[in-house]
């Protein structure tokens, strides 16, 4: 029987060794990187951030958001704080976003929830330190699916400066006849709703698209869509394929210096800088 290519734990054998590592790199980080927990960006539980800073004055800060994936039904943020190390050490405050999972809500609410998380900060950053007129965001497969939902026309001006997105999911069409059918049942409601490519972008925001060099054909296909979209509406876009990374590794190296997913992700950074 054909592997199913968006089932990830059938293509990457160290799954969850990956996964239990970057468990316990975030639990690390939380212990030695200044920050502020659970803070509330809506009235639910699960609308809260992470916020991390960086040592010394806190002033006009760089500011990060970062949104995970797990296909929509699991993980939280607390998984990957290791995510601040890189951002914080590139000067800026990482703001990890947490949300609600599917099947328990639809896709509309948690588009709704990485939005509002977005307009907190924007609203209250600067209370803690940060520059919301330098505000960057990244997620990786189904965070970077929902973190076009903060550049797009829907969402205009966006006022989000760069935003960097790995593994991601453009097209939610193929979803449907994969696995996840059993699992949260994208609908073809959410399919013409939710679907990046069919929304236009704010060319004011720079995107960087990365894909793993060993990530199925899908992950490949998508990220060549959505960028040729991109430049199609005229917005600025660069592309990488990362070499010998898969679709776990991939975003381990977030944190990991002198990697190219944690090279790119610091230079999104530190390039806006004024």
């Amino acid at each position: 029987m054909q592997k199913d290519p968006f089932r990830i734990r059938d293509h990457v054998a160290e799954f969850d060794e990956i996964v239990a590592g970057m468990v316990r790199r975030s639990a690390e980080t939380r212990a030695k990187i200044p920050m502020l927990a659970n803070v509330a960006y809506g009235s639910d539980t699960t609308e809260t951030v992470d916020l991390f800073f960086p040592e010394g004055d806190r002033d006009r800060l760089p500011v990060h958001m970062f949104i995970h994936g797990g296909y929509w039904r699991m993980f939280s943020k607390r998984d990957y704080s290791y995510v601040a190390d890189t951002v914080t050490r590139a000067g800026a405050i990482a703001v990890i976003v947490d949300y609600a999972l599917m099947p328990a809500v639809r896709m509309a609410t948690i588009v709704d929830q990485v939005r509002r998380a977005k307009r907190w900060v924007l609203a209250n950053i600067a209370d803690h330190g940060g520059n919301p007129a330098d505000l960057t965001v990244s997620g990786h497969s189904a965070g970077a699916h929902l973190a076009t939902f903060l550049f797009n026309s829907e969402n205009a001006p966006a006022n989000v400066r760069a935003a960097l997105l790995l593994g991601g999911l453009y097209d939610l069409k193929p979803l449907q006849n994969s696995f996840l059918a059993n699992e949260i049942g994208i609908t073809d409601e959410e399919v013409a709703m939710f679907t990046p490519l069919a929304y236009r972008h704010d060319p004011r925001t720079k995107a960087t698209v990365l894909v793993g060099a060993n990530e199925t054909p899908p992950f490949h296909q998508q990220a060549d869509r959505f960028k040729e979209n991109l430049l199609q509406q005229g917005s600025p876009v660069t592309s990488l394929v990362l070499r010998n990374r898969n679709h776990m590794d991939s975003v381990r190296d977030l944190g990991e210096p002198g990697s190219q997913a944690g090279d790119c992700l610091t230079k999104l950074i530190v390039s806006g800088r004024r």
